[in-house]
């Protein structure tokens, strides 16, 4: 009785007090866009068709053709100081021509975009006040327990200033971008209350709200905010440079499988595996693929997920200490990060060539049919000159590879870490592997100039054919 007296007395008896306190800080944001009329579908209408003329009179008297229109969306926001700061959602503001703020308390400002983050949807805006501006401030959203009362402000189906309070539904949520860390919430969150606030009940902003999981585009009491965490330090950075910085490490990775850790020796599926090593950072400290990162400027990588929002997060130009797995031990390496935005187009480091094998012509191996590369496939496949690898010219539908995702036309450049040239140097991988006792074997392999590791199964698996 006692415990559910102290929670029934935790749960607030009105939000009016924080609603009335921080909703002049809350505004209506108004975008306005110039279209081509070009641009939307129109009826495809058979030419001699009694209805042509009919057509063609609708969409004279409609716009005079493919003359430009202006259209309108709605969005919301937050003041967060008093010199006219405003936080947004990126898709709030994307393109605009033009973006009126709309205030509680009545008042119109138009703003100028800051900078946008289209990586987690954020943009900040400034407006011109003669007077100071109500604000909130941002809160510790690492604090959010699951469970928590909160409360969104926006301007939800653009009908005007509104309020609406639920729990934390659940936390660390990923839903496309690299970066993500939503909080989720059933606080009603509807079209419209983009970019607007979601309190705490000391009445900092613990997120942003950015998106609904909706059948029917209205809520359903799944809604997604944007963690504060994340938002400040894209604010704080657009605030300073007007873009943002973010470290970049330069390897393309993939989370460690329980199969792939049993079959490099490792104890525990965690870390990050690097697939590929661009020339970059990474490259010139001596990291190679098929090196697991294990740890990260003295943090352990629990996944590929939280080394990529934490190199995204260290600063540019800082020198850090990664150790990784390789060859059954670990070596920690010094890596001096690159900025991500500036090596965004960054090429990955060519596969050396090798001799393939001779008079060979095709055998096939775990349920894959394997040819060594030549100049024909490099072609056929578009690859490098100096690619180097077996193609996959059919495969077992009923065997683990076609399970794990390999196809036709893959080309495995790696076994056992180590590179490919022809159908023997597989076969020799096979025999180490298992006097080796090893139950799995890793391969690398690429599909469209993308790496991945793939571990596969020698336990039931035929010797080469």
């Amino acid at each position: 009785m006692l415990a559910q007296s102290v929670t029934a007395q935790s749960r607030p008896d009105s939000f009016a007090d924080l609603a009335e306190k921080f909703s002049p800080a809350v505004v209506n944001i108004t975008t306005s866009t110039v279209v081509s009329r070009g641009t939307g579908p129109s009826p495809v209408v058979p030419e001699g068709s009694p209805f042509e003329d009919f057509f063609r009179e609708f969409r004279d008297r409609s716009g005079n053709g493919d003359r430009p229109r202006r259209t309108s969306a709605l969005g919301s926001g937050f003041v967060i100081s008093e010199d006219g700061y405003i936080v947004t959602n990126n898709h709030v503001i994307e393109s605009a021509d033009e973006i009126i703020i709309e205030f509680y308390e009545g008042g119109e400002l138009e703003a100028k975009v800051i900078g946008t983050d289209p990586k987690t949807d954020i943009a900040l805006l400034k407006v011109e006040a003669k007077t100071p501006l109500a604000y909130v401030s941002f809160g510790d959203s690492d604090t959010a327990r699951v469970g928590d009362w909160v409360m969104a402000m926006g301007n939800p189906l653009g009908q005007g200033f509104s309020v609406s309070a639920g729990i934390v539904s659940a936390r660390n949520r990923a839903l496309s971008g690299t970066y993500d860390d939503y909080i989720q919430t059933d606080a009603a969150i509807n079209r419209g209350n983009s970019g607007g606030p979601l309190f705490n009940m000391n009445g900092e902003v613990v997120g942003v709200n950015t998106a609904i999981l909706s059948p029917n585009g209205g809520s359903i009491g799944i809604g997604f905010s944007m963690a504060s965490n994340v938002v400040t330090r894209v604010v704080d950075q657009l605030r300073e440079f007007g873009e943002t910085r973010r470290g970049w490490l330069g390897v393309r990775i993939q989370d460690v499988t329980d199969d792939v850790a049993e079959a490099i020796g490792l104890e525990k599926a965690s870390g990050a595996l690097v697939t590929d090593v661009p020339e970059g950072p990474a490259a010139e400290a001596g990291m190679l693929a098929g090196d697991v990162i294990l740890s990260f400027d003295g943090k352990e990588v629990a996944d590929t997920r939280e080394l990529v929002r934490r190199v995204g997060n260290a600063e540019v130009g800082k020198t850090v200490r990664i150790v990784v797995f390789r060859d059954g031990g670990t070596q920690t390496l010094k890596v001096t990060l690159g900025r991500r935005e500036v090596a965004e187009g960054a090429v990955p480091v060519a596969q050396p060539n090798g001799d393939a094998d001779q008079g060979m012509v095709e055998k096939t191996v775990l349920g894959l049919t394997l040819v060594p590369l030549d100049d024909e496939l490099r072609e056929q496949l578009n690859l490098a000159d100096n690619a180097a690898g077996l193609v996959v010219r059919d495969i077992d539908e009923l065997s683990e590879a076609y399970e794990k995702g390999l196809r036709a036309g893959d080309l495995i450049t790696e076994a056992g870490q180590q590179k490919l040239t022809g159908i023997s140097d597989l076969e020799d991988r096979i025999v180490e592997a298992r006097e080796a006792g090893r139950k799995s074997l890793l391969l690398l392999v690429r599909r469209d100039g993308e790496p991945r590791f793939v571990a596969l199964s020698l336990e039931e698996a035929p010797d080469a054919e």
